[in-house]
């Protein structure tokens, strides 16, 4: 069901599109994970779904915030640097749906579409509902690795360890 989930978009027009962190390359630039899914976004944007696009990751061992990489990336993409919000602060799954809700509040957005791997958007989407986010859409790259099938069994625990904590 989290497969199945996460590759069924639900793109609807939104205030904000908010795309998960991943790695950052040492040189600051995406990892081609994290370029995907910024791609993703890039085309909600562009196609007219979503006007703002907020970034969320903390700072890996590479020493670059990743939400400062991708709004660089954005935009270098065309993207003007008053549609991006940035939050370097979203360590994990949990502490970006927790982030997204208060600056949200913040700049009176009311909707969003969370943007991230096909696995993680059903976890993604649990805790956004947890922090009062509902009606959240979603949207995927297409991108796929190997270490997916890592990924993909490591998100049956970790969904149901977020329903246990609320």
């Amino acid at each position: 069901m989290i497969v199945a989930d996460g590759l069924t978009d639900d793109i609807h027009r939104s205030d904000v599109a908010v795309v998960l962190g991943s790695k950052v390359n040492p040189n600051g630039t995406p990892s081609p994970r994290l370029q995907a899914r910024l791609g993703r976004a890039l085309e909600l944007y562009k196609n007219g779904w979503t006007p703002r696009i907020l970034v969320s990751g903390g700072t890996g061992v590479e020493g670059v915030p990743e939400g400062t990489a991708m709004k660089r990336w954005l935009v270098s993409q065309g993207v003007p640097e008053t549609a991006i919000i940035v939050d370097d602060q979203g360590v994990d799954t949990r502490a970006t749906a927790r982030n997204t809700a208060v600056l949200m509040r913040a700049h009176n957005l009311h909707s969003a579409i969370v943007v991230s791997q096909y696995f993680h958007i059903s976890r993604t989407k649990l805790a956004f509902a947890q922090e009062g986010l509902t009606g959240v859409g979603s949207a995927h790259p297409d991108y796929f690795e190997a270490r997916d099938l890592y990924s993909i069994a490591r998100e049956v625990p970790g969904y149901v360890g977020y329903l246990a904590q609320r």
